[in-house]
């Protein structure tokens, strides 16, 4: 069956919430797509940005009412085939196809297992042992589950928060410049693996409650979050003003936890030994102090 003919069929979903962040992916991404990119000659008085509906729909090889269907949600089937030929044309990364696929409730696309999130004996082990280099444990969402005393020096705005404060994501919205890293890609970074990793919990009262949260009380945030960027975690280097000793340069690497569900492991390696200097002299004097 060529991907013209691919067949329009309705029926029920037990997850319309899926359906939703679908349509807002697909919209977004096609707005990002420069005509030009893709062969599609634009007259001085256009106005739509990025493609049109219509221009996805032929370069896919697709129908119209079918993609104009995908796009608002509705409950249709679709293949890896079709979802393919979209993502070539809106010029998707893997890491957004996967994305894609899990949106669409694609069958045979893997699901990870169902494990508890709690912290193994021998991670805390570990967390203690990579000190003085700072360490901590993430769940998906960006709350902070441990950490060893490096780490606390370092991030005490955090360390020190409970309920949502105690949230990475929240804290660097909401909080300021003063505990943001200096690097202002990297928030951006956080948002969209916060996204790629929601669509494995979409509808989970958590993470639908910190989402909302976040997107009413952080312009930063919703900015972030309507880009619909999808990027899974990699190294990074960071900065950061630690009064009073100045700044820290990091290089952070994760690792997820093998046994849990969404568990990684943190891991700050300052850049120089000036760096970890820096870091001892925060540990001599109790950690960061902000005026």
């Amino acid at each position: 069956m060529s991907i013209t003919d691919e067949k329009i069929a309705t029926g029920s979903s037990d997850k319309p919430a899926h359906r939703r962040e679908l349509a807002r992916f697909l919209r977004a991404h096609r707005e990002q797509v420069s005509p030009l990119a893709v062969g599609v000659s634009v007259g001085p008085r256009r106005r739509t940005p990025g493609l049109r509906r219509e221009e996805v729909a032929q370069l896919a090889g697709v129908g119209l009412t079918w993609y104009t269907w995908l796009e608002q949600g509705r409950d249709i089937n679709v293949s890896t085939q079709v979802l393919d030929a979209v993502a070539r044309i809106l010029q998707l990364g893997a890491a957004e196809r996967w994305h894609l696929y899990r949106l669409a409730q694609v069958p045979g696309v893997p699901m990870p297992p169902t494990m508890p999130e709690e912290v193994p004996p021998n991670a805390v082990q570990v967390l203690d042992q990579l000190d003085p280099n700072p360490a901590c444990i993430y769940n998906a969402r960006y709350d902070l589950i441990a950490n060893n005393e490096a780490y606390a020096c370092m991030f005490p705005w955090v360390v020190s928060a409970d309920g949502i404060e105690r949230n990475v994501l929240w804290r660097v919205a909401i909080a300021g410049d003063d505990v943001r890293p200096i690097n202002p890609e990297l928030f951006g970074r956080l948002v969209a693996n916060l996204r790629l990793r929601y669509a494995e919990h979409i509808g989970e009262p958590e993470w639908e409650s910190l989402i909302d949260q976040l997107s009413r009380t952080s312009a930063l945030f919703r900015t972030a979050w309507a880009r619909q960027e999808v990027q899974p975690t990699g190294p990074q280097f960071k900065q950061f003003h630690c009064p009073p000793v100045g700044l820290i340069r990091l290089n952070t690497l994760s690792y997820s936890i093998d046994g849990t569900a969404d568990l990684r492991m943190v891991v700050h390696v300052p850049e120089t030994s000036a760096d970890s200097d820096r870091i001892v002299r925060l540990r001599e004097i109790g950690g960061v102090q902000f005026d």
